[in-house]
């Protein structure tokens, strides 16, 4: 299966990186937003067209719907007379958190494919981790899913029962590794450095330390013990880290914006 026509509901900031990665692959992108100026800026910044909803339910093979949780039931009920009709079931693309795709279904009023994906901010530059699962979707189509958003960065398929439990690592880890970094450069600030080399110094130990991790060759912590010389300066960072809970504290950030998704979830 190849999507030609692909179809975003929804120009926010997510929605508008991934549809300029997939523009990339010589697709017809067409796009429609609650703020028609939006939309059509981004049209024209990527070469894609504007279309009504409607429109977009009814031609395109793959439609991202990146919209709030709160509105999906009404984009929904919207456009699913029209998703029903087609004699080719178009995927579904869901990005909202704490909607599963049984409820997607359920307030599409039919049986359509879905992909549900939790996709982190750094796809905007290629860098991202893009969590999925399918329900009612053929391999290859998926494949060809997964092919289009390669350029994104990362993709990881996983039950849908962990999405929730990826995302609290993934989706909300940006804001975390944020103040990591701003932590890291303040220090160096208070040492004597200008800001500007502290953050970028920050940033780049960030960006080479990532990458040994995922060369996947050594565990973390022995990573971590090869920095850590004896009677040296860093394991006395270390003491200092572990002193103030910093393992604990990261692990409980991950664990309550768990929580938050699980609770969100269930109001729906």
């Amino acid at each position: 299966m190849e999507f030609q026509k692909i179809g975003f509901i929804g120009c926010g900031n997510m929605g508008s990186a991934l549809a300029t990665t997939i523009q990339k692959n010589d697709r017809s992108i067409y796009l429609s937003n609650r703020t028609p100026a939006k939309a059509e800026a981004l049209a024209s910044k990527i070469g894609a067209q504007v279309q009504s909803n409607m429109e977009i339910a009814t031609d395109c093979d793959l439609i991202f719907l990146g919209i709030k949780p709160q509105m999906m039931g009404d984009l929904l009920q919207e456009i699913s007379s029209t998703l029903n009709a087609r004699s080719t079931p178009a995927v579904l693309v869901t990005m909202a958190a704490g909607l599963t795709m049984q409820t997607i279904q359920m307030l599409a009023q039919g049986n359509a494919p879905i992909i549900r994906i939790m996709p982190n901010t750094p796809v905007a530059i290629g860098k991202g981790m893009i969590l999925y699962c399918t329900q009612n979707v053929s391999q290859k189509a998926t494949d060809e899913f997964c092919s289009l958003l390669s350029g994104a960065g990362r993709l990881d398929e996983l039950p849908e029962s962990l999405i929730d439990a990826g995302s609290a690592i993934s989706g909300c880890g940006p804001a975390f590794v944020y103040l990591f970094l701003e932590a890291l450069a303040d220090g160096g600030v208070a040492c004597g450095l200008p800001r500007a080399k502290a953050q970028a110094y920050a940033a780049q130990t960030l960006i080479g330390s990532a990458e040994l991790v995922l060369q996947g060759e050594q565990h973390p912590g022995t990573l971590k013990d090869a920095v850590c010389s004896p009677a040296g300066t860093t394991i006395q960072g270390v003491r200092e880290l572990e002193r103030n809970g910093f393992r604990s504290a990261a692990m409980e950030a991950v664990i309550a914006a768990y929580d938050k998704t699980c609770a969100l979830a269930k109001k729906e």
